[in-house]
């Protein structure tokens, strides 16, 4: 009988640990004894005995058949899962995995624009072609929600060879559209439906949230355990269901993109996270969404700030909202977003998950007190204050929302392409060669294979001017693209 409050892998971690054992094997800092001593005392003495490697007893990642295997098995319990396999790659390396186990060369896949760059990663590095569909843009906001499943439809209308079909469900921003229909309309086909879950390790354990993946039927899902579910940055998991994917390939092609040196830091705090998720998550969640719901209507009291709610749900592109995210619009006081996040900094030592041209982003977990919380309000009734007269003036508010580029090569065609760096000024027209990109939230500007226009341009220049984190490219100060040699400019 599977028992949630079992972790097989931290609990052999510990026992291993306390056998004390004389280790002639790497990492070579042997329990922190050969590393810096201030950084050995920082981290303490029980994190550095566990730092471990895939020795006999401790069962090894690529192959699991003690306890690993064990520790996947409850995970994908807990997850309604099949299958569960860990990832010390992160997410980015679990979607990696979950799409090159499906696609190869000139496959087809549909995916939404406004994706992940370790989604377009993989589509490089599988030589799969996507096939965009454009998602639903809240015009307020400036963000990307979901995509339709009438879109989904017409696109596999238009292209029934297609053999997969991705979904971010739920977006950065907490937004999830209509996956159970999505998943139900590829299912009809025999296709796979793969989910970005990042933003998503906790909605399976609480029914005010989003459905999970799982829930909905979808055949794979790349999830942060670490961004929302309560593990060590940088370990995530990927769920698999169903028989339209075979679990071996997926297993061949993980351990194809995974480090041989796995970390059982992060593959116990997986273990752990799981537990606490399984056994707790539901009283977990229903304080954190109490306290989300209690913090959003406070900010909505606030002078010029409006943080998003469900009214925003009005669509089969938006159909359920994750309230543990709080994206709060800055716009009316006149100022960015990071503009806001620096301010927050200096004046009351707050951090938040991202800013924008137009929002900052703070995110609410079991993590957060209720003293935190009445310390961002408070700091953002005075930011309210410090820009008041600012607001009065009436300030241009409307938000600038390019259009998507056009695609004119697929990215991996483009990404291995005979290439040139031009001016950025001098390149509308042109087929981009890299990615450009604000991180976070890490959603492409351009991708390889798009023409560059002059709309892009100024909204890639604005994000610059304003501060924001623009990269992707290889030259970092963005006076130069890199582009296909040999095409002239389109008139």
């Amino acid at each position: 009988m599977v028992d949630q409050f079992e972790t097989p892998l931290f609990t052999a971690l510990i026992k291993h640990a306390e056998n004390n054992p004389i280790q002639f094997h790497i990492p070579g800092h042997k329990k922190g004894n050969g590393m810096n001593p201030e950084f050995r005392e920082f981290i303490g003495e029980n994190a550095l005995s566990i730092d471990l490697i895939n020795i006999g007893p401790l069962d090894d990642l690529h192959l699991p058949k003690g306890i690993i295997k064990q520790s996947q098995e409850l995970a994908a319990k807990a997850f309604g899962a099949d299958h569960t396999f860990f990832s010390v790659q992160g997410t980015s390396g679990a979607i990696m995995a979950m799409i090159m186990s499906v696609c190869g060369p000139g496959d087809k896949i549909l995916v939404p624009r406004n994706v992940h760059k370790s989604i377009m990663s993989a589509i490089v590095f599988s030589g799969a072609v996507p096939i965009f569909i454009h998602p639903e843009v809240d015009s307020y906001f400036g963000i990307s929600h979901g995509i339709t499943p009438d879109s989904i439809e017409s696109a596999l209308v238009l292209h029934p060879d297609t053999k997969a079909v991705l979904v971010i469900n739920p977006t950065y921003y907490g937004i999830s559209g209509d996956l159970r229909k999505i998943v139900s309309i590829a299912h009809s086909r025999n296709i796979p439906v793969l989910v970005d879950e990042a933003h998503g390790a906790h909605i399976h354990f609480h029914k005010e949230l989003p459905l999970s993946a799982m829930e909905a039927g979808a055949d794979m899902a790349a999830t942060s355990v670490h961004k929302l579910g309560g593990s060590l940055t940088q370990s995530s998991i990927l769920n698999l269901r169903g028989n339209l994917v075979s679990p071996k390939r997926v297993q061949a092609v993980l351990s194809m993109l995974t480090t041989t040196s796995t970390s059982y830091l992060l593959l116990a705090s997986l273990d752990v996270a799981r537990k606490s998720l399984a056994t707790e998550g539901q009283a977990l969640l229903e304080d954190t969404i109490l306290k989300a719901e209690e913090t959003r209507s406070k900010i909505n009291e606030i002078p010029h700030l409006y943080c998003m709610g469900h009214e925003i749900l009005e669509s089969s592109a938006a159909v359920a909202m994750d309230s543990t995210k709080l994206l709060i619009s800055v716009k009316e006081l006149g100022i960015t977003g990071f503009d806001v996040e620096k301010w927050l900094r200096n004046k009351f030592n707050i951090e938040v998950e991202l800013s924008d041209l137009y929002n900052i982003l703070c995110i609410v977990t079991p993590g957060d007190t209720q003293k935190d919380l009445h310390t961002l309000i408070k700091a953002l009734t005075v930011l309210s204050q410090d820009y008041k007269v600012q607001a009065d003036m009436n300030v241009d508010s409307s938000v600038l929302l390019p259009e998507i580029p056009p695609l004119a090569l697929t990215s991996r065609d483009a990404f291995y392409a005979e290439t040139e760096v031009i001016p950025f000024e001098q390149s509308a027209g042109r087929i981009i060669a890299e990615f450009v990109m604000v991180y976070p939230p890490g959603i492409p500007i351009f991708i390889p294979g798009e023409i560059i226009t002059k709309d892009n341009l100024v909204y890639t220049r604005k994000n610059i001017e304003a501060g924001l984190p623009v990269q992707g490219a290889e030259d970092e100060q963005l006076r130069t693209l890199r582009v296909i040699k040999e095409h002239l400019a389109i008139k």
